[in-house]
C-alpha cells in the first residue's frame, strides 16, 4: 500500500502551493522526504507569509512517511552543493526522486504591462529566483542519480506549452524550465534516469485562497469573483499524480514529455483529496482557452 517506501525524494521548494502537495503526497506513499525552502519557524523568507517547510516535513511524517526540513536558499550554490552532500551522506548516496518546484516570483510579476514596461530588475530577478535556481539543484543533485543509474528529476511548471503565458517574463520562467527538463532528459538518457516537467491546472493554493479571501472549506465562495475557479484543485491532486508517476516501472517512457495534474489523474485513476476530478484541459478547451493538446 506505500509503493514509493524506501525511497528517498527531496522537493526543493515544499514550503506551500505544489510544493507542499507534492512532498506530503510522497510520504503518504511512503518516501523520506527532503523538504526545503527559504522559510522556517521563526524566520520567514521575504515573501512574509506563515507556512513553513517544517510544518511540510511534520504533515509529510503525519501521513506516513519520514519527513526532513532543511533551510537552503536554492539560488545559494554552497547551501545547495552543502544539501546534496548532507543527502549523500544521510542516504548513503541514494537519491531517488528529485523535484524542482523553486518559484519566488508571484510578487515581481506584472501581468498588465508589456515586457518593455515591467521592471526589468524584477523580471530578470524572476529567472533567478525559477530558473536559476532549478539548474544549480539539479546541478548537484543529478550525480547522486547517475552514480546509481537511476532516478526522476521533475520540473514544475505552469502550462505544457510554448504559448504566451500574459507576461514575458513570466512565460520565460515557464517555459524555460520545460526545456530543462527536456534537456536534462538527453544527458540523462545514457544513465538512465528519467526527467520530465508537470504542470498544475487552476491550483488552489493557500495564496491564491488568501487572494480570493476564502478558505479551503468555503472554497466555492471564490467562484462568484472567478468563475473559473470552479475547476480548480488542490495541491495534492498533482501530488497524487507525481506519487503515482514516480512508483510507475514504465515512468523512462515519459522522460523529456510535459505532463499535467489532469493527464496524470487520467493515467492513474487520481483523485483530488476532496474526491474531485477537476480536468483543467477539458475545462480550457471547453471555454476556448487553448485545445487540450500535450506534445
Amino acid at each position: 500500500m506505500k509503493p514509493l517506501e524506501g525511497k528517498v525524494a527531496l522537493v526543493a521548494g515544499a514550503t506551500r502551493g505544489a510544493g507542499r502537495g507534492i512532498a506530503v503526497m510522497l510520504g503518504e506513499a511512503g518516501a523520506t522526504v527532503y523538504c526545503t525552502g527559504r522559510s522556517v519557524r521563526g524566520n520567514p523568507s521575504s515573501m512574509n507569509r506563515s507556512e513553513t517547510i517544517d510544518e511540510t516535513a511534520e504533515m509529510v511524517t503525519a501521513r506516513g512517511g519520514k519527513g526532513i526540513s532543511i533551510r537552503v536558499d536554492h539560488s545559494v550554490e554552497e547551501e545547495v552543493k552543502a544539501l546534496f552532500e548532507r543527502v549523500k551522506e544521510e542516504q548513503n548516496g541514494q537519491l531517488d526522486i528529485l523535484v524542482n518546484d523553486i518559484w519566488g516570483g508571484e510578487s515581481l510579476t506584472e501581468f498588465d504591462k508589456p515586457f518593455w514596461e515591467h521592471s526589468l530588475a524584477n523580471g530578470l530577478l524572476m529567472q533567478e529566483r525559477a530558473v536559476h535556481t532549478h539548474m544549480i539543484t539539479s546541478y548537484y543533485g543529478a550525480p547522486l542519480m547517475v552514480a546509481r543509474n537511476e532516478g526522476l528529476i521533475i520540473e514544475i511548471t505552469d502550462g505544457f506549452d510554448y504559448r504566451y503565458r500574459g507576461s514575458l517574463y513570466y512565460s520565460l520562467a515557464k517555459i524555460s524550465v520545460i526545456h530543462l527538463a527536456a534537456a536534462m532528459a538527453a544527458d540523462l538518457k545514457p544513465h538512465r534516469v528519467t526527467a520530465l516537467a508537470v504542470s498544475p491546472g487552476f491550483l488552489r493554493s493557500e495564496e491564491m485562497l488568501d487572494h480570493f479571501k476564502v478558505t479551503e472549506a468555503n472554497w466555492r465562495d471564490a467562484v462568484q469573483t472567478e468563475p473559473h475557479y470552479i475547476e480548480s484543485e488542490t495541491p495534492y491532486f498533482i501530488g497524487r499524480g507525481i506519487a503515482a508517476l514516480a512508483a510507475d516501472t514504465k515512468v523512462a517512457e515519459k522522460s523529456g514529455k510535459t505532463l499535467t495534474s489532469w493527464g496524470l489523474s487520467d493515467d492513474y485513476g487520481i483523485q483530488d483529496v476532496d474526491g474531485r476530478k477537476p480536468h483543467w484541459g477539458n475545462y480550457a478547451a471547453q471555454h476556448g482557452f487553448y485545445e487540450d493538446k500535450e506534445e
